[in-house]
């Protein structure tokens, strides 16, 4: 899991603008194994949809990578 990081950077930036007017989110890398996702809000409503918007990328990113990563074999010694 610490490889995801990066690739799920660059998987969620692109939607840094788009979140909506109440609410800003700025996602960065810190170091190889930490993305760092920092949501400020002008109300608790606006924060708490924006970190379910947030959230709900995250997870999708994770899953679509899941399925689409090759299955990993384990050897049965």
């Amino acid at each position: 899991m610490a490889d995801d990081a990066r690739p799920l950077y660059l998987s969620i930036c692109q939607e840094t603008d788009d979140i909506g007017e109440r609410s800003s989110v700025r996602v960065r890398l810190a170091g190889d194994d930490t993305l760092v996702l920092e949501v400020t809000a002008t109300d608790i409503p606006a924060l708490r949809a924006a970190l379910n918007t947030w959230l709900r990328l995250i997870n999708i990113a994770v899953e679509v990578r899941e399925i689409a990563a090759p299955p990993v074999l384990q050897n049965s010694e």
